[in-house]
């Protein structure tokens, strides 16, 4: 359909046509216009596969069989893989189950910066590195759209927390927004051509995100040309006239008197009224349902021309199999304990409740209704078989209080009470139980983890092997809710301490979403593996790993400070704040801040170890082009298997302005590759770094800057372990 066929279809919908089509009919659709042929605009989320479906006009599953799919590795996974084309394979996957559920739009992928690593939803982001999200989610962006269903990126803008994410009002400079917390979503919108954006719940500088018209007509349309449609968050508009004038298409929200939402009657009324000016309010609204039109018509929702998509097809398990596989990282390895032996180890003791705990139904609306999931005690089985003896010990005793979405007797939503909160964190509302109803809980969750212990001290005494699954679950990482501390929950440091003092060779693996404090035991722990929430078929590519039938290639897309206390966010700026927080931390967030500042990490950014090993040398860089606007150097070096064992590697090339005229992180990460070798292989690599690898933003020109001088270009294993060292000069 052409833009003149588009323009003519506008002029033959009402006013209440029009106001229909932009704001919610249901928990995930708008009314579409039957008379003229269009459909209405389905929804779903969410970064982790297809969500299950609800009534209509409340978030009450329907209960049936028919929305069992595909449970994704989550996006912290998916970066962990440093790896672009499992990015976009694992897109298209996901944006295939939508078209095949009927879908128009998938709420994701989720870019939020990591700012800290308490977030509850980091779990749903891609790391700290505004560089690293913005390879990743553009690929991802457009595996999904190739199924002619439309992404919707999200949270636009600064949502890097979830307490008091209602309400909270970010203050951020203007150069740490264009650095950090915007390249992502600009890389999805100009590179990706991402078709939707939502808008995030909290507010920037005093207004909401939701219709904040900095964020979405001066940035989103006016500097980066986005031709799609923005989606507010559910419940994440606030004012009527600002839904108008600010740049918002499509309003959402939780609940189901649709005809009272912002952008419904009272929007009709304010028009009809006079209280805007008529030719500026209909310009207004044919603008936002021309932009819901235009992407109807590109995924062919008006032309009978669509792709059906499908789900749950079993040849796609292998692209989440091995997003599973590359996702794991190795962060310790001393005196070579894995990969273990399968003909030595008869009896194997697995210790921990992660080992036997699935986490598709949580994490609030990352939740998955999924078709299986194999946990890693599953998948120890399936790839040991029967000759292999299997004990299995919880450990400690986890009380499940469920997740946060699920229905309780006080309300049949529970997506809507995450909306009346008032600013409170959801781990802080009000319990129901008595005094004594507690203290007899807690007497029993003490006598309960004392009987696990020891239980799983004396089996760990005549096993071959034990393997520790522990970590985190969906009642930390979870969407509405921060977490406290980075400590380990249900007294986890204390059984791997015990753990270890009996069998210090047990191998420790943990699965979460976000970082943890590993002090009480890392220094006794002589293994160390990160496994995140890998999807459906994590607990076999675990497996896979542990055991050598993979070599693990997975690297941070975060830094692992010691404690939270050693945050930035915490340090320089506020977390997390009160009415309004401050990001005084500026641009400097994760590894950019531990390397300026000398503040040691548990772990680096971009770390992760083999079971081969690699050597990185001779860099080498060629200026290409150095003009004021215009500037490319080609960086060479060579990489080369040293090892046994075949593997892949991730060279990662860092930035430094030698002189800077503005203060600046040591390094940034401005290139990477990730390379599969052979043992004893050798390979020469070339990368192109353009004038956004030198450039910083400038805010009295309000633009990004490339000054000439002298540059350090570094080869590097991960943000602590630099291995060769170049420079450039620009004279321009």
């Amino acid at each position: 359909m052409t833009k003149e066929k588009i323009e003519e279809l506008i002029s033959q919908l009402t006013l209440q046509e029009i106001i229909d089509m932009i704001h919610g009919n249901g928990c995930f659709c708008t009314k579409g216009v039957e008379r003229l042929g269009i459909p209405p605009f389905v929804t779903s989320d969410g970064p982790r596969g297809v969500r299950k479906d609800f009534e209509n006009d409340a978030f009450k599953e329907l209960g049936l069989s028919y929305d069992y799919v595909s449970y994704l590795p989550c996006n912290t996974a998916l970066a962990a893989t440093w790896n672009r084309e499992l990015a976009y394979a694992t897109g298209k996957l996901l944006g295939k189950e939508a078209r095949g559920r009927g879908k128009d739009m998938i709420l994701a992928p989720g870019i939020n910066i990591m700012r800290t690593p308490l977030c509850g939803r980091s779990f749903e982001y891609m790391g700290e590195d505004p560089y690293l999200v913005s390879e990743m989610v553009v690929p991802v962006v457009q595996g999904i759209e190739e199924n002619d269903v439309s992404s919707c990126v999200k949270h636009f803008a600064v949502n890097n927390q979830e307490t008091r994410r209602l309400d909270v009002d970010v203050e951020v400079s203007e150069r740490a927004l264009r650095e950090l917390y915007l390249p992502g979503f600009e890389a999805a919108v100009k590179k990706g051509k991402a078709k939707g954006v939502m808008g995030a719940y909290n507010k920037l500088r005093g207004m909401h995100c939701c219709h904040n018209d900095y964020l979405l007509i001066d940035i989103l349309r006016k500097e980066w040309g986005f031709e799609g449609i923005t989606v507010s968050d559910w419940g994440g508009v606030h004012d009527t006239e600002e839904a108008l004038m600010n740049g918002i298409d499509m309003e959402m929200s939780v609940t189901n008197n649709y005809d009272s939402y912002y952008m419904a009657n009272p929007l009709l009324e304010l028009i009809e009224s006079g209280a805007v000016e008529q030719k500026t309010a209909y310009a207004k609204i044919d603008e936002k349902v021309r932009h819901i039109l235009h992407v109807m018509n590109e995924l062919h929702m008006l032309d009978g021309k669509r792709k059906s998509g499908t789900y749950n097809d079993y040849q796609d398990k292998a692209v989440l199999r091995q997003t599973a596989r590359e996702s794991v990282v190795l962060l310790k390895n001393n005196n070579h304990i894995l990969p273990l032996d399968k003909k030595k180890i008869k009896k194997l003791l697995v210790v921990g409740e992660n080992a036997n705990r699935q986490h598709a139904p949580g994490g609030g609306s990352a939740e998955i209704k999924a078709l299986y999931e194999i946990t890693p005690l599953m998948g120890l089985h399936m790839l040991l078989g029967g000759n292999t003896q299997i004990e299995y010990q919880p450990g400690y005793f986890n009380d499940d209080i469920g997740n946060i979405w699920a229905n309780t007797g006080e309300s049949e939503n529970g997506q809507a009470d995450s909306l009346n909160q008032d600013g409170e964190k959801a781990q802080s509302l009000p319990s129901t139980e008595s005094k004594d109803q507690s203290e007899e809980k807690l007497k029993h969750q003490k006598e309960m983890n004392e009987k696990y212990l020891k239980e799983a001290l004396e089996a760990a005494k005549d096993a071959d092997a034990v393997i520790y699954v522990g970590g985190l679950t969906h009642d930390y990482d979870t969407e509405g809710q921060d977490r406290n501390d980075m400590k380990l929950p249900y007294e986890q440091d204390r059984l791997i301490s015990e753990l270890l003092k009996v069998r210090p060779d047990t191998v420790v693996t943990l699965v979460a979403g976000s970082p943890v404090d590993m002090a009480a035991w890392i220094d006794s722990a002589d293994t160390l593996v990160y496994s995140w929430y890998a999807g459906m078929e994590g607990g076999i590519a675990l497996a896979e790993v542990l055991f050598g039938d993979v070599n693990p290639s997975g690297h941070l897309p975060e830094s692992f400070p010691v404690t939270e206390s050693d945050c930035p966010a915490v340090v320089l700026g506020e977390f997390p704040g009160g009415d309004q927080v401050t990001y005084g931390e500026d641009i400097f967030v994760g590894y950019r801040y531990y390397d300026t500042y000398d503040v040691p990490t548990a772990f680096p950014f971009g770390y992760g170890l083999s079971y081969t090993d690699f050597v990185m040398t001779g860099i080498r860089a060629e200026v290409l082009e150095d003009t004021a606007d215009h500037k490319s150097v080609k960086v060479s070096f060579d990489i080369s298997n040293i090892g046994d064992m075949a593997g892949a590697a991730v060279a990662q090339v860092y930035v430094a302005d030698k002189y800077p005229k503005v203060k600046k992180a040591d390094k940034e990460l401005k290139a990477f590759e990730k390379l599969y070798l052979e043992p004893g292989e050798t390979r020469e690599v070339a990368l192109i770094l353009e004038k956004d690898a030198f450039s910083y933003f400038d805010e009295e020109s309000h633009s990004f800057q490339a000054d000439a001088g002298s540059y350090m270009i570094m080869l590097a294993k991960n943000a602590d372990e630099v291995v060769d060292v170049t420079e450039v000069e620009f004279t321009s």
